[in-house]
């Protein structure tokens, strides 16, 4: 299994341009937050799409035996579920905020000269708000 850090010094080599960093900074958070606020307008087997959109993403991040990410990630997660509920027409606002974010990153990417790391590997979509966050707070995660 490939560590957390080999996964996050992978990210690094695709996100040095300054304009990138500042468009990820904006746009990986936005693209969490609409994908979980677009799942949570649904019911799967009686439960909330969201939850099982979270409960997924944790208990990846529990993977990495890192109590700090594990930590981090649910606190996030849990804001970003504290805030749909203030959200009127979440759904459609949901797929606005997620095209326009994308929009975004790709035009980070464009800037950067080097394709988006999920390309590679998908997994990736997972890695960007660790990544974040490890900018934010160098010495916590």
């Amino acid at each position: 299994m490939i560590t957390l850090e080999n996964y996050l010094a992978e990210y690094k080599e695709s996100h040095l341009n300054p304009i990138n960093i500042k468009i990820h900074f904006i746009c990986v958070p936005l693209i969490m937050w609409s994908l979980l606020g677009f799942l949570h307008t649904f019911l799967v087997a009686g439960v909330n799409g969201s939850y099982i959109g979270v409960a997924a993403g944790l208990a990846y991040y529990l993977s990495f035996k890192n109590l700090r990410v594990f930590v981090s990630m649910s606190l996030v997660t849990l804001l970003m579920l504290a805030s749909y509920d203030l959200i009127p027409e979440l759904r459609i606002v949901s797929v606005v905020v997620f095209v326009l974010a994308w929009l975004g990153q790709f035009y980070g990417h464009k800037v950067e000269g080097k394709k988006p790391s999920f390309f590679k590997d998908l997994v990736f979509l997972l890695i960007g708000p660790v990544w974040v966050l490890k900018k934010i707070f160098p010495s916590w995660i």
